[in-house]
């Protein structure tokens, strides 16, 4: 038997056993008693000197406690000595199938029996046996009291020994078991059945290391076996007994190398997670860079796994697991929103991320080669026809676009000719005199095929020094440009139309809103504004007459000036479509259109012609509607999707027009500069450079890119505006339109204020096209919700 005498050092007295033990078990109980001492007490000035029996030889030594100590580290180099020497010959354990058949015992279960049992994945319980449950089950009370009937499979150990025990025992026998749990007894016995080239069960093992096979100590030597993870293998096994073996020394080496591997790994991972804590703990303004937390390559891969799960864009399983651990670490649910939130209370993300920019891998961005090429474009300033522009800087020029419109690519003039027909000239910026079909910097618009315009920024197609100081129109100088001049018939129909390359001097670079002014003013200075906006009338009256669908309605305009700030500054601006101005460039741009669209079919000119069927429904079914936009929005959902050709020209029949070919944006959009060299290369007189096919498999991406591009703007535009309805008063009310009724009295509004559609619920006896008040009671930006209450005007007596 073993006893633990004083000064904290656990010796083998003797035994009362009157056969001895082995040898073994006397080597294990000097080495556990050495690992018991304290290193500070090796150094004790007086040496403390104790008894030992000696099992084999019957005798008694006297030791110093030094003496033993060195004795047993001797012991134990000795034993690591003879395992490196005896063990590197072997690799496979011998056992025969009868000595493991001659291990294994079947134990019947009956009353009394304690016994280990699996109750789930995570929970392993002691229990005594109480009654037979059906033919395989039995009833079990488990060491918390409580009783459950229990399956043969999950029964993981039977104590032997123990009969009639009852279940107020079981702590106390678990919690000597637990206190007796030694796991470097494992390497020792480990180092013995490897030289012997043994197999062991439980029991062997408890009379190996403890010099007993009772119960506590049986119980002891199967905890440590199925926690072990580097020492012994299962060889066999039959219901709830094991014969266990030792591995080989390069197997324990290597399984050694992974659990040291693995623990600094996991270091390192809380050290991860401490600094993730400690980010999130940090102010607003305090929070590490976005850049910092690329600086260490771990700590980058960990948060690029985190933001490709946030996105949806993991690589690989790798990259799901990597975020998974994180999330579920740091107590959060593994959703792509916990990830983006976990971000953003680090400082990765602002609060205001776009993840739509990242999920569509928007090029925000252009390449050091690209600028390089830019800048020589402008240095250099090639313009290949020079000789054949003709001189237009004489007429007053007007471009009109929004305040903060960086690339201005078009501008109009107007005249009267003597038989009072108007004259009409829509001026495009020359993009294609600067870049080449197929040169580095086509193809980089290509791959980007538009501008992106979102509230935050402007992510330009082209470099923006190249579109800002070469292509764009800019006021009081001297620039390139292909001026497309229409003289209308009075009913506003075309009469004749010339495409030329030009040079035009813009006279004036006006807002919406001033050239509404100028218009209302109707200044006699200003005649040639004037003649444009009549002109515009006249057209619109004309596509009237030929079908066309009025769609004007409020759009809003947002512009963030600080975005990264948690409360950003947003300026807000809802543009009447129908408004003077809007309505004039409106009307020039279709008329280029349609110009060029007659201009490329009269030549044989492969060109993007677009076009729209008009609808089957006859308009006149919504005549009872209000007009403006409750006509117009339902007149939108009956709408045809756009068509495409690129041999010849096919009716627009929304707008009410023969054919159109989008050509006034050749800085923004890639599809107007297709046009631009396929026009261009016919007024030079050279090869078309690309046939309706290449035209057709070029649109094919460009066309993707474009549609990416308006559902960016879309999803940006709205998360912004309701952005800016959280940041407004809780009392402010909103004017708002009834545009249609969904369900019951759940209607879709229009906010007039905001130029925003949202529905809530309206009185009972309100109708479409009425106007009521509402108030935003919530709206949450990330999560993309607005809830809306109509303000009921209580009557007064």
């Amino acid at each position: 038997m073993v006893v633990r005498t004083a000064n904290s050092i656990s010796l083998l007295i003797s035994s009362s056993s009157p056969s001895p033990l082995p040898l073994v078990a006397f080597r294990y109980h000097q080495i556990r008693a050495f690992q018991y001492m304290q290193f500070s007490r090796f150094s004790i000035c007086k040496p403390l000197v104790f008894g030992c029996h000696n099992i084999k030889g019957g005798r008694s030594r006297s030791y110093s406690a030094q003496s033993f100590v060195d004795t047993v580290l001797e012991e134990f180099e000795a034993l690591r000595r003879r395992r490196t020497v005896r063990a590197s010959n072997k690799s496979v354990l011998t056992s025969s199938k009868e000595l493991v058949d001659d291990k294994l015992r079947k134990q019947v279960l009956q009353k009394g029996l304690l016994l280990e049992f699996k109750k789930d994945s995570e929970r392993i319980l002691l229990a005594v046996t109480q009654k037979p449950d059906g033919r395989k089950n039995w009833i079990v009370s488990d060491q918390n009291g409580v009783t459950t009937s229990i399956k043969p499979q999950q029964i993981t150990y039977i104590v032997p020994g123990v009969d009639n025990v009852s279940t107020t025992e079981i702590s106390d026998f678990n919690q000597r078991a637990q206190n007796n749990l030694d796991p470097a007894l494992l390497e020792f016995a480990w180092i013995e059945l490897l030289e012997t080239n043994k197999s062991v069960t439980v029991e062997e093992l408890a009379e190996m290391i403890f010099g007993s096979a009772a119960p506590v100590e049986s119980y002891c030597a199967h905890l440590l076996l199925s926690r072990d993870e580097i020492y012994f293998t299962v060889l066999d096994s039959r219901g709830s007994y094991s014969v266990y073996g030792p591995r080989t020394t390069a197997q324990v080496e290597e399984i050694r190398r992974r659990l040291v591997a693995k623990e600094a790994a996991d270091k390192e991972f809380d050290e991860f997670l401490e600094l993730l804590k400690s980010a999130k703990a940090m102010p607003p303004r305090g929070k590490p860079s976005k850049c910092s937390w690329k600086v260490d390559e771990r700590i980058w891969h960990r948060i690029e796994s985190l933001e490709a799960f946030a996105i949806d864009a993991c690589k690989d399983d790798g990259q799901r697991n990597i975020a998974g651990m994180i999330l579920k670490a740091m107590g959060l649910a593994k959703t792509a929103a916990a990830a983006v939130n976990l971000l953003i209370h680090i400082g990765y993300f602002p609060v205001h991320v776009n993840l739509d920019l990242l999920k569509f891998s928007i090029r925000t961005d252009f390449p050091d080669k690209i600028l390089s090429a830019a800048e020589k474009l402008l240095l250099e300033s090639p313009d290949p026809d020079k000789d054949d522009r003709i001189d237009l800087t004489h007429l007053k020029v007007y471009a009109i676009d929004v305040d903060e419109a960086d690339e201005l690519d078009d501008a109009l003039s107007a005249t009267k000719l003597q038989d009072g027909r108007i004259n009409v000239w829509i001026h495009v910026a020359d993009a294609s005199s600067f870049v080449q079909p197929g040169s580095m910097i086509d193809r980089e618009a290509l791959q980007r095929g538009t501008s992106v315009f979102l509230p935050i920024a402007t992510y330009p197609m082209f470099p923006e020094k190249l579109a800002m100081e070469g292509m764009s129109l800019k006021q009081g100088t001297n620039c390139r440009a292909v001026s497309v001049s229409v003289v209308l018939h009075s009913d506003g129909s075309i009469a004749e139309y010339t495409v030329n390359n030009s040079i035009i001097r813009p006279t004036y670079m006006l807002t919406y809103e001033s050239a509404s002014e100028l218009l209302h003013l109707n200044l006699e200075e200003e005649l040639e504004l004037r003649t444009l906006s009549e002109a515009a009338s006249l057209r619109l009256q004309w596509r009237r007459g030929q079908g066309a669908f009025e769609t004007g309605s409020l759009e809003p305009r947002i512009k963030v000036e600080n975005p990264d700030d948690p409360e950003p500054s947003i300026r807000l601006y809802v543009e009447d479509q129908t408004d003077p101005a809007m309505r004039l460039v409106s009307e020039m741009m279709i008329l280029c259109g349609e110009a060029l669209a007659r201009f490329g079919s009269s030549n044989k000119i492969p060109l993007p012609y677009r076009g729209q069927p008009q609808s089957n429904i006859d308009t006149s079914a919504f005549d009872h509607l209000p007009e403006g936009p409750v006509r117009n929005s339902a007149i939108i959902k009956i709408m045809r999707a756009a068509e495409m050709d690129y041999r010849k020209a096919i009716r627009h029949g929304i707008l009410g027009i023969p054919g159109y070919v989008q050509f006034t944006s050749p800085i923004r959009r890639y599809m107007d500069l297709l046009a631009h060299y396929q026009v261009k290369a016919f007024l030079r007189g050279d090869g078309i450079p690309f046939t309706a096919g290449q035209l057709e498999g070029m649109a094919a991406s460009v066309n993707m890119n474009a549609r990416i591009a308006k559902k960016l703007f879309g999803s940006s535009l709205r998360y912004w505006i309701l952005e800016y309805l959280r940041q407004q008063p809780k009392q402010r009310k909103y004017r708002a339109l009834i545009l249609k009724f969904v369900k019951d009295r759940n209607a879709t509004l229009l906010l007039l204020e905001v130029g925003f559609q949202a529905s809530t619920w309206v009185s009972i006896g309100s109708h479409v096209g009425d106007e009521v008040e509402v108030r935003v009671e919530e709206a949450h930006p990330r999560d993309d919700i607005i809830m809306l209450k109509e303000v009921v005007q209580r009557a007064t007596s």
